[in-house]
């Protein structure tokens, strides 16, 4: 019975010693965050909140160093070291991404739009903890294939615009047909009436018959055009309302274009950056601190 007790007692210093060994470790890892914090070290911050990525991308270690347990504990302020580490991120890329205008939407959370001009974007949103862009994937897509068509010489909307503009052409074109219509409904009914009174044989009454289904059936379908071309006004209306808001749209992807070209020169270049925004941004922090911890 002695035995038992002394193993239960040495069980038991045991499992104080390692909850001891915790609660120290996460006392000593949140006192170095709060001093990172403190110290304005966002860089510190930034591999005490994510130390595999850190480890990966920054240290270039064979095998990360992750502290997942303790970066757990942070995970119900992460809002609030995001609004912290946002000051410096947004001051840099305010550098690096001259066209992109940020708005703060809630504690540490941030929208960004393509440009300064009217009727500018909403981009998408800005991941500070992950330094990443989460950009609007309707409106990537449309630069991405913007730049894609400058091969062929053609701009975003150019042959959704063409097609409009011939639709457009041929409802002009029944607008303008319209007199000659008229001209031929007003044949076919004297037509008809000269028929109703023309006395014929039984042997014509067949043929005559065929005659006035022929051109009862092209009077309805000059009905038809007239009720159409009656449509066609508003229809244009419409058309060339879209051809100017399409023409808006290629007018604002140009200008997001350009200021794409005139920062890196190519869109396949600003995708490389987008992609290495986070190894960028820390080694610009690690450049302006002046070491390497």
């Amino acid at each position: 019975m002695a035995d038992s007790n002394q193993f239960n007692l040495s069980d038991h210093d045991y499992a104080t010693k390692e909850l001891s060994n915790s609660l120290i470790s996460k006392i000593e890892y949140l006192k170095v965050l709060n001093d990172a914090i403190d110290e304005q070290d966002d860089r510190l911050v930034y591999q005490l909140i994510d130390g595999q990525r850190y480890s990966k991308e920054i240290l270039k270690a064979k095998h990360s160093v992750a502290d997942i347990e303790n970066e757990s504990l942070i995970l119900d302020v992460h809002d609030k070291i995001s609004a912290f580490l946002s000051k410096k991120l947004i001051t840099y890329l305010r550098e690096m991404y001259p066209f992109f205008y940020f708005e703060e939407i809630g504690v540490g959370r941030f929208q960004f739009y393509f440009g300064n001009w009217w009727g500018r974007r909403l981009f998408g949103e800005l991941d500070v903890l992950n330094v990443k862009f989460k950009f609007n994937a309707e409106e990537y897509e449309k630069l991405s294939r913007a730049f894609e068509l400058e091969v062929e010489n053609k701009r975003y909307n150019t042959d959704e615009i063409n097609k409009i503009s011939e639709e457009t052409d041929s409802l002009q074109e029944l607008i303008d047909g319209q007199d000659s219509r008229d001209q031929r409904k007003d044949e076919i009914r004297k037509e008809l009436k000269r028929q109703s009174q023309e006395k014929v044989s039984f042997w014509e009454q067949s043929k005559q018959k065929e005659q006035r289904q022929k051109l009862m059936s092209e009077l309805s379908k000059l009905t038809d055009l007239d009720e159409a071309a009656n449509n066609a006004y508003q229809k244009i209306r419409e058309n060339e309302e879209k051809v100017l808001n399409l023409s808006k749209e290629d007018t604002l992807l140009g200008y997001e274009k350009q200021s794409i070209i005139t920062k890196f020169g190519t869109f396949e270049n600003f995708i490389d950056h987008n992609n290495s925004l986070y190894r960028d941004y820390i080694a610009d922090l690690i450049a302006r601190k002046g070491r390497v911890d």
